[in-house]
């Protein structure tokens, strides 16, 4: 014996065995029988009838109280209400036509949309805070290129170049700049920053600046026959004459040296909108290398725990 389901037989969404009828079912099919009505009775005009037009019904709502288990009274029938402009809904978001039944479950229907809502939203936030937000400039780098590379077609077109051609557009300090770029070599990184030839380009860097007297070098040199000393030299160790000013520009290079280590700083990005996790420095380090190593695996474990979706029944 089948279930019975409480459906107007005129539902365009009867024949689905889980449909149930509500407000928005019944006036959708008082709308089409008040279409159909209003047609039959221009066709009767326009054929010659009788000039007796069927009567528009009033009820809005037909068999409202199929719904409803008990034998109550039923809708009135407001037979002054237009029936174009049916009332459904108050302002205050009451359905007067619907019975106390179906109010309660339009009431529990609409709290269920909110809830599905509010997580929805709930999980999109809580997505952006797992992400690393984008660093956005205005324009997105994608549209700055597409943008570029229209005006410089124009610019070709109006010369009668194509774009294998777009390095003549170039003026001689934009080109001077490009080929600097090119062939500046990159920076060393991991174990590159120690080797012998990283060490040797320093030492060019940090002697690139200093003031080389080439007189008083060849003054130097004619003077001391072992200038040049080899392994078997007996003067070892010996120090030279060294000038006081000289001496005094190591001394500068030096704390020049030093000022510009202390006011090198790497610019480390902060974000507020992030959990907190960590209760100092060295543990907030730590917890980064953990998430490094096995973030991807206990996402969903982690998530489910905060929404509270993990716990036992």
């Amino acid at each position: 014996m089948s279930e019975e389901r409480d459906v107007h037989p005129d539902c365009r969404n009867a024949s689905n065995p889980f449909h149930e009828c509500t407000d928005y079912c019944f006036r959708v099919i008082a709308e089409a029988k008040l279409r159909m009505q209003q047609h039959e009775a221009e066709v009767s005009q326009a054929s010659g009838g009788s000039g007796r037009e069927q009567a528009i019904p009033n009820e809005v709502y037909p068999d409202e109280g199929m719904h409803d288990d008990d034998d109550g009274p039923k809708a009135e029938d407001n037979s002054d209400s237009d029936p174009d402009e049916p009332a459904i809904e108050n302002t205050d978001g009451s359905f007067p036509k619907l019975s106390g039944r179906q109010k309660k479950w339009m009431e529990l229907r609409a709290k269920m949309q909110e809830a599905k809502k509010r997580n929805q939203i709930e999980i999109a936030n809580e997505k952006k805070r797992m992400e690393a937000p984008t660093e956005s400039r205005g324009v997105s780098k994608q549209k700055w290129l597409d943008g570029r590379k229209k005006k410089i077609g124009k610019l070709l077109d109006a010369n009668g170049l194509d774009m294998t051609k777009a390095y003549m557009l170039d003026t001689q300090e934009a080109a001077e700049e490009k080929y600097k770029k090119w062939e500046k070599d990159p920076a060393p990184s991991g174990w590159d920053v120690f080797n012998q030839k990283t060490l040797y380009n320093a030492y060019k860097k940090r002697t690139k600046n200093i003031e080389i007297d080439v007189e008083e070098y060849n003054r130097m040199k004619e003077a001391d026959p072992e200038f040049y000393r080899d392994a078997s030299s007996l003067q070892y160790g010996k120090a030279p004459k060294i000038s006081e000013d000289k001496i005094d520009r190591m001394v500068q290079e030096l704390k020049d040296r030093d000022e510009k280590r202390r006011a090198f700083s790497r610019r480390r990005t902060f974000r507020e909108e992030k959990d907190v996790d960590s209760i100092n420095d060295r543990n907030e380090h730590f917890n980064k290398k953990i998430e490094r190593a096995f973030g991807k695996y206990t996402l969903e474990i982690k998530n489910n725990l905060e929404r509270g979706t993990a716990l036992p029944d």
